[in-house]
């Protein structure tokens, strides 16, 4: 039965404009930590038939990826399980130790033409590889590579958001990567700090003066009590 219509909500507060500080301070020259901001890399060994992606088997680019790179994947590498279990993969990724992820094919770089996205377990570790691929000029060219402990990953119209847990209870990374067409490559894009919940107390809280005063009197009546009974 509301006829609608505009309601006042208020006074609006003051603005405040933002106070600089250190208006001296020499600013930064370089990043304190270097950010991934966009590199390619064409895969040596894997074919394209008919320059269609879909026709690439993701278990030979993985494993294309383990032979070009014997530091990470090598028998003292970090990641050197997922080589040995890569060995167990049949066409197309099957196996119940296969680390291989399910690959989703989508067109990221709005060229009409779908990209491969793949993902694969970096045994021992906690962490799952991330890897973006397109076809250029007949070849199977890497437009994104990305290594973290991931929560999730979400495709987004062309965008690529991965979700990573955070250090502190209730909050996780959220970082986005898109395609830049002049460095023909998925670039970092955002990176967020979001809540998602309430964090977990990690310590017991200590009981305030009143109460442990209380609980003292409660326990010294409890026995008294006691002990006037047993004089009884």
């Amino acid at each position: 039965g509301d006829s609608g219509g505009l309601r006042a909500a208020g006074a609006a507060p003051t603005a405040i404009s933002p106070a600089k500080l250190w208006p001296d301070l020499r600013p930064a020259s370089s990043p304190a930590w270097p950010y991934d901001e966009g590199s390619t890399e064409t895969v040596k060994g894997i074919t394209v038939p008919g320059d269609d992606i879909r026709g690439v088997d993701p278990v030979a680019v993985v494993r294309a990826e383990i032979a070009s790179d014997p530091a990470d994947y090598g028998a003292a590498g970090a990641y050197h399980e997922t080589a040995d279990r890569m060995k167990e993969c049949s066409a197309g990724g099957g196996g119940a130790r296969c680390p291989l992820l399910k690959p989703y094919y989508r067109d990221l770089t709005g060229d009409g033409r779908d990209e491969l996205t793949l993902g694969f377990r970096l045994y021992p570790t906690n962490q799952t590889a991330l890897r973006v691929y397109t076809v250029e000029k007949h070849r199977l060219v890497q437009v994104l590579d990305d290594n973290d402990a991931i929560i999730g990953v979400e495709l987004a119209g062309r965008t690529v958001i991965v979700r990573s847990p955070a250090g502190i209870s209730g909050y996780e990374y959220r970082t986005t990567w898109v395609w830049a067409p002049e460095r023909k490559a998925m670039v970092f894009s955002r990176d967020e700090f979001l809540r998602t919940g309430k964090g977990r107390h990690t310590r017991t809280p200590a009981p305030s003066a009143s109460a442990s005063a209380s609980a003292s009197a409660s326990t010294s009546a409890s026995t008294s009590a006691s002990a006037s009974a047993g004089a009884r």
